[in-house]
């Protein structure tokens, strides 16, 4: 006898067709996209390091090579930038200079004019770092200019030296730290 056939078709559940159907297809889809970014990563690393042996890697290999270089350039970055040495020297002169002035304000015994003469001196010492420090750049920046042989190689010997010779007067360039 041969089957019968119903004109009705079977009917197949979504849950059993995703499973059959879809659920395949989306794993090759996530795997594809997942292999398309791994090769992304591997000629990307190979550039920036100028080596092509992560190429030739597995996908692990490859990964754990990614890693590192990523590491090293984190670490690269992250690596301070040394100041300069008078830039290092004026932060901790200013750093002394505020910690001399909150031990003055909180000794009790300490009289306000010698407070003040303290700071006044260490402003004035301050500003006179700073303005040789510029002429120093500006002479560093400039051609410089030959000695003459009966120069002992002084500053006093400088035809600018006279500003240098007569300090300003502590009135004029009161420093203050606050």
């Amino acid at each position: 006898m041969a089957p019968q056939s119903n004109n009705s078709t079977t009917f197949v559940s979504k849950t059993q067709h995703y499973l059959k159907v879809k659920k395949p297809l989306l794993e090759r889809q996530r795997r594809a996209r997942m292999n398309k970014c791994l090769d992304t990563l591997k000629t990307l690393v190979a550039e920036f390091q100028g080596d092509d042996a992560i190429l030739r890697m597995d996908k692990a290999e490859m990964l754990e090579a990614a890693l590192v270089f990523m590491r090293k350039q984190v670490v690269k970055q992250q690596a301070p930038v040394s100041p300069l040495p008078m830039d290092s020297f004026k932060n901790g002169y200013m750093n002394a200079v505020s910690e001399i002035s909150r031990v003055m304000a909180c000794t009790p015994a300490m009289s306000v004019d010698v407070g003040k003469t303290v700071m006044t001196h260490l402003g004035v010492e301050f500003q006179r770092m700073l303005q040789a420090d510029q002429v120093q750049t500006s002479v560093s920046t400039s051609t410089p200019r030959p000695l003459s042989p009966a120069s002992s190689g002084y500053h006093s010997d400088n035809e600018d030296s006279q500003s240098a010779a007569s300090p300003k007067p502590a009135e004029e360039t009161m420093w203050r730290p606050w």
